[in-house]
């Protein structure tokens, strides 16, 4: 393994847990289905799931952001949404988060959604751990301070176990962490956003998100170009449908389409679509999807028709608890 990407969260906007009814409603669907299906199969309850479509069983999640990128000799996370609870929680297990151990958050930006699990997130509050935040950002100190403080939070700042330590990155240049290179890139979003490209062994990914993606061009792109080219795993920003996002011009969020077309000029090998709108329940995420799919096909042909050169890559819509080996 060069590089293993886990995703601890992928809703946007806010936490979006599914209610006893909607659990209700899932539970008796999936006993209608296994009902016909051991009418016409020998398989067992095992054989059921295998054959069924993941967001039927478990859904697509509903923590916001947070993503670990962890090589042989690093772990990071990126971002602070309700999924970090989960991450503080594994790292609970290792020498991190025990009184002994290091740990390296990277921000992309400080909206509500990649921040709101900070103050639950563990190993922050023991004595002898090592906390150490980065962003390009120069208010990246006040905006964390912020997070433990009243009215929002009972424990303050200063009452911290963990020694936290404060990063200052610089816009496209890189930051070596032992065999882990990250690199900040600007993302298309209202309030100043970053992505970050993530190298070693040879191997690189790209996390994109918030973003939406009104830069399409080479030109465009600039000096941002960089963080999409040839990438191994790109995690991009589908929270709309093609037609919402064109409704909510300047709302900072992208769609399948976009991600898809950008994957084939740059020849991204694999892209996974995250950000899924707090409003949307499994069903319309999966429609958005089997939308995206269709669109993704369309281009095949396009492209086969016209001589025009499309290469072809591996994508899907995320789910909560995904692991990418590079």
């Amino acid at each position: 393994m060069n590089m293993r990407v886990k995703l601890w969260g992928v809703r946007g906007s806010l936490p979006s847990p599914h209610s006893p009814e909607q659990l209700t409603d899932k539970f008796r669907a999936l006993l209608e289905e296994y009902e016909h299906f051991r009418r016409n199969n020998s398989g067992g309850i095992e054989d059921f799931l295998k054959r069924t479509e993941p967001y039927k069983v478990g859904g697509f999640g509903g923590h916001t952001a947070c993503f670990q990128v962890t090589t042989p000799n690093m772990d990071i996370a990126i971002d602070g949404g309700s999924g970090i609870r989960r991450y503080g929680e594994a790292l609970l297990l290792g020498p991190c988060g025990l009184g002994k151990g290091e740990v390296h958050i990277f921000m992309t930006h400080f909206h509500w959604d990649h921040m709101i699990g900070l103050p639950f997130f563990v190993p922050i509050f023991i004595p002898g751990n090592r906390i150490h935040f980065y962003a390009v950002q120069d208010d990246l100190e006040d905006r964390v301070r912020a997070m433990f403080c009243k009215p929002h939070f009972p424990v303050p700042f200063e009452r911290l176990g963990a020694k936290v330590i404060f990063h200052k990155l610089q816009p496209r240049e890189p930051k070596v962490l032992n065999d882990l290179t990250i690199t900040p890139y600007q993302l298309d979003h209202p309030d100043p956003c970053w992505g970050f490209r993530c190298e070693s062994g040879g191997k690189a990914f790209s996390h994109c998100v918030d973003t939406e993606g009104t830069r399409v061009s080479r030109k465009d792109l600039d000096k941002d170009l960089p963080l999409y080219q040839n990438a191994d795993l790109v995690i991009y920003d589908a929270q709309y449908s093609f037609l919402e996002a064109a409704e909510k011009i300047d709302w900072g969020h992208a769609s399948g389409p976009i991600g898809i077309d950008l994957a084939a000029r740059e020849k991204i090998k694999k892209i996974l679509f995250i950000h899924h709108d707090p409003a949307a329940s499994d069903e319309k995420i999966h429609l958005v999807e089997e939308q995206t799919r269709a669109y993704y096909k369309s281009c095949l042909r396009m492209s086969k028709d016209q001589g025009v050169e499309f290469s072809e890559f591996e994508w899907s819509f995320a789910r909560e608890g995904m692991v990418v080996e590079l």
